[in-house]
């Protein structure tokens, strides 16, 4: 019986430039996707250590040695030190013709890869997640979109590294990758400011746990909103409640200075979104723009 031969899926020798939060992760995805994570680069002691936890038995070496031992370099590093690390290994003749060479950062497209452009094959694969740089992540990285951007005929090369980490590819134009991650950054990072400012004014009550009072109410708040946009608002700005939100700004007055202009800001924004969405009328989104007034702290 002849059983015909089915090619084994290539492995790739992949080096990781940035043992962060998101470098280590994503090179123990790969790891776990069956390509052969050869090298890392590590600064602190910190991401030393999450390198030895979530790549055990990978050498840390200097950022030259990794990219120089891999078919596949991962940089994750900051976004404003990419371009200038791209950069800088092109002047010292680090890069080697035909690498595949993948950034994570989600503000940038192809254009850091400009002065590698022809000489190696690049893509921007962002996980569109905030990580906490263990184990945990691995398995958030399977409800994870990766916003991905590359070259067409680089695009099939992209999404396989996508779902093979576990996630699911999203496809983002190179001059939508600003507005793509301003998206990001305005509803994650703020969210966190927002939910912390939230417990804080709890706590300031002495109502404890606040983050017992807040989960259910939140977890509410973020699934309404997800499934139907201006059309989730409830509370007093979307009912027109001035008198309210006046209160709200006294009880506030005394609390860390962060936290008054906050409310008073997206208060504001909730009266206008409510009013593009007919919610709320003409004049009473008026009065509570007037009760917001501006902010003085």
């Amino acid at each position: 019986m002849n059983i015909p031969h089915v090619p084994v899926r290539p492995t790739l020798r992949v080096g990781v430039v940035g043992s962060g939060r998101v470098g280590a992760v994503l090179g123990a995805a790969l790891r776990g996707a069956g390509h052969e994570v050869v090298a890392v680069s590590a600064v602190s002691q910190a991401s030393r250590d999450r390198a030895e936890l979530l790549l055990p038995g990978v050498p840390v070496v200097p950022v030259p040695e990794v990219v120089s031992s891999a078919q596949l370099v991962v940089l994750a590093v900051p976004d404003d030190a990419l371009t200038d690390l791209v950069a800088g290994l092109h002047a010292t003749g680090t890069w080697r013709p035909g690498q595949l060479v993948a950034h994570t950062s989600g503000r940038h497209g192809l254009a850091p890869f400009g002065p590698i452009a022809e000489e190696v094959l690049p893509i921007a694969i962002h996980p569109a997640m905030t990580f906490t740089g263990t184990s945990l992540d691995l398995t958030r990285l399977h409800e994870c979109c990766f916003g991905i951007t590359a070259p067409e005929a680089m695009r099939p090369v992209a999404e396989t590294l996508v779902v093979e980490m576990g996630g699911e590819p999203v496809w983002v134009p190179e001059e939508s990758r600003g507005r793509y991650h301003a998206a990001l950054a305005h509803g994650s990072n703020h969210l966190v400011t927002l939910v912390a400012q939230a417990m804080e004014i709890l706590r300031s009550a002495d109502i404890d746990p606040a983050d017992r009072v807040l989960r259910p109410l939140l977890q509410a708040s973020l699934d309404n909103a997800l499934a139907s946009g201006d059309a989730a608002l409830t509370g007093p700005v979307a009912r027109g409640d001035a008198g309210t939100v006046a209160a709200h700004l006294d009880e506030l007055a005394d609390l860390p200075q962060d936290i008054r202009p906050a409310y008073r800001a997206q208060a504001r924004a909730t009266a206008l979104r409510a009013t593009r969405a007919g919610r709320l009328r003409g004049d009473v989104a008026e009065t509570i723009l007037t009760t917001l007034g501006e902010e003085t702290r």
